[in-house]
Order: structure tokens, then C-alpha cells, then sequence
């Protein structure tokens, strides 16, 4: 399994093809790790309200508590729980896009192998294909 600085170095090797000059790039993880910050924020908020939850349903007893408020609380937890791994997957997907700009192949289309507009990366500074592409996909 390649490490990070082994992947690092293998791009390195191969001739950097990003559209983007440098000014261009920075300007692109500076948006992407903006957004990261915001989801990692909503992420701990959310986790926040999970713990809150937890502790009041510890202090609640059986006579203040009714089951149909039993079953919105369990509702909402659950919701939560999915925000929260729907946030972390973005992370995920945020976090990838910054390693290709470090390996310098961000904005270019793994499905065409052409550069992707920078209208659609302002928009969506993670993505990995180009809406020519999405498009397509859609037709499918």
C-alpha cells in the first residue's frame, strides 16, 4: 500500500497537468479548506446535539416521558447520525481534492481527461469530472 509521501513522489515524477496556475490554485484551496472548516464545524455541532440528546434522555423518567416522544427523539437522532456521516463523506471528498492539487491534477476530468471549467470548480471545488461529463452520465 502506497503511502502519502510515496504518492507524493510518484506525482511528483509525472508532469504536473492542472489547467490552474499557481495564483489559480491557491485560490482553489483556500475555497476548498474553507468549506472543509464549515463541514468539520457542522460536524461537531452536530455531534453536540447528539450528546445533549443523550443526556436528556438520562434524566427523563418514565412518568415524564411519553413513547411517541420516545420514537421523535430516536428520529431525530438518527437523522442527525446520517448528517453527520453525509457531512464526513464531503470532508472526504473536500480532503481528495486537496491532495490533487498537491499532486497536480486538479481540474482535470477523470471521465475525459480534459480540463474542467473553473466555473464548475467555483461551484463544486470538489469535483472530479467536468459537467460535459455529468452530463452524460445523466443521458445514461
Amino acid at each position: 500500500m502506497a503511502t502519502k509521501e510515496t504518492k507524493k513522489e510518484e506525482a511528483a515524477k509525472v508532469a504536473s497537468v492542472t489547467p490552474f496556475n499557481s495564483k489559480q490554485l491557491s485560490h482553489f484551496r483556500g475555497l476548498i479548506e474553507d468549506k472543509r472548516k464549515s463541514a468539520m464545524d457542522d460536524v461537531s455541532r452536530m455531534r453536540s446535539q447528539l450528546a445533549d440528546a443523550r443526556e436528556q434522555a438520562e434524566n427523563d423518567t418514565a412518568y415524564s416521558f411519553h413513547m411517541a416522544d420516545a420514537g421523535t427523539d430516536a428520529m431525530e437522532r438518527e437523522k442527525l447520525y446520517l448528517m453527520i456521516a453525509r457531512e464526513q463523506k464531503y470532508v472526504g471528498y473536500l480532503d481528495r481534492a486537496l491532495d490533487r492539487i498537491e499532486t497536480g491534477t486538479y481540474g482535470i476530468c477523470k471521465v475525459t481527461g480534459k480540463a474542467i471549467s473553473s466555473e464548475r470548480l467555483e461551484a463544486v471545488p470538489h469535483t472530479e469530472i467536468s459537467i460535459e461529463a455529468k452530463l452524460a452520465q445523466k443521458a445514461k
